[in-house]
C-alpha cells in the first residue's frame, strides 16, 4: 500500500508564502513524476506543477514565476514553494505520484488527501 500525505497548508494574507510538502510511504520501488494539483470550490481539479524523476519541471501559466516545485528522492517527498500568493490561489491542493510498488511491474498513480490553502485579501 502506498500513501501520500500532504502538509503545510493554511491561511495566509495576499503576498505571503507557504510551502507544501507531500511525503510518500509504503513498499515503493520507484517514484516517477510527482505533481501538484488544486481544486477550488465548484471548479475542476487543475494541474499546478509537475516534476519528473529526472528533475524537469513544468508549471501552469497562472503560477509561473511565483511557485516552485522540488523533490527529495531520498525522502520520497515533493515540495511546492508558493510565493506572492493571491486570493485566486485559494483551493485544496493535492499531490500525486507515479509509483512502482514492490512486486509490481507497472506504475500506478496515487493521490494524497489534500491540504487547504486559503489566501485572504
Amino acid at each position: 500500500q502506498v500513501q501520500l500525505v500532504e502538509s503545510g497548508g493554511g491561511l495566509v494574507q495576499a503576498g505571503g508564502s507557504l510551502r507544501l510538502s507531500c511525503a510518500a510511504s509504503g513498499s515503493i520501488v520507484n517514484i516517477g513524476a510527482m505533481r501538484w494539483y488544486r481544486q477550488a470550490p465548484g471548479k475542476q481539479r487543475d494541474l499546478v506543477a509537475a516534476i519528473t524523476g529526472g528533475g524537469s519541471t513544468n508549471y501552469a501559466d497562472s503560477v509561473k514565476g511565483r511557485f516552485a516545485i522540488a523533490r527529495d528522492n531520498a525522502k520520497k517527498t515533493v515540495y511546492l514553494q508558493m510565493d506572492s500568493l493571491e486570493p485566486e490561489d485559494t483551493a485544496v491542493y493535492f499531490c500525486s505520484a507515479v509509483v512502482v510498488q514492490s512486486g509490481q511491474v507497472t506504475a500506478h498513480d496515487y493521490w494524497g488527501q489534500g491540504t487547504q490553502v486559503t489566501v485572504s485579501s
